[in-house]
């Protein structure tokens, strides 16, 4: 099916607009002939994930190595004093594994499936 491009801007107007811009563009790096490298290589499902405290959290073993982690990030300024006294409230009265199952080693990769 043929259409025209002022036919198209009146039918798609937001659609054209987003085409014509340029604004979102997506760089094709390769070619895999081979299915399977392709799929996993496309799931990379945490690719540009930033971790935060939670996920740090769920790393600890014990309640002082949270307190530690949660004390540093607040430090730093990554996560706000009143934040942080809600999750040391938490970490008290519920324990670390309330934040979660503990992530062990290689967790991202595996939940990628590699």
């Amino acid at each position: 099916m043929e259409i025209d491009k002022e036919r198209f801007r009146r039918m798609f107007p937001h659609l054209a607009e987003e085409l014509e811009s340029g604004r979102e563009k997506i760089t094709i790096s390769s070619i895999r002939s081979d299915i399977e490298a392709g799929e996993k290589a496309a799931s990379r499902r945490f690719e540009g994930y930033n971790p935060d405290v939670i996920d740090f959290i769920r790393r600890c073993e014990t309640e002082k190595q949270a307190e530690e982690i949660i004390e540093y990030l607040r430090r730093r300024g990554e996560i706000s004093g009143e934040y942080a006294e809600k999750l040391l409230e938490q970490l008290r009265e519920k324990g670390v594994r309330s934040f979660g199952p503990k992530k062990e080693d290689d967790y991202y990769l595996k939940q990628a499936g590699y």
